[in-house]
């Protein structure tokens, strides 16, 4: 079942995400493209963890229903 916003991040990768963005946000850039952006660059590395935290939770539940 999904698990939300935290759907396979640990809590460790969640709070440094936090920190990261909030650093941005508050000594970054003004403003850039979408594709020279921190925060999008931030969110398309989460994106990315959590779609294959979300291929790897669903390889397990397949092999545990095999097994």
């Amino acid at each position: 079942m999904a698990q939300g916003r935290n759907e396979g991040l640990s809590l460790g990768y969640r709070l440094l995400y936090g920190i990261r963005y909030l650093g941005w946000h508050l000594f970054g850039p003004a403003q850039l493209t979408p594709e020279d952006d921190p925060h999008m660059k931030l969110k398309r590395e989460r994106e990315a963890r959590v779609q294959a935290a979300r291929a790897s939770r669903v390889e397990r539940e397949r092999r545990a229903a095999r097994g």
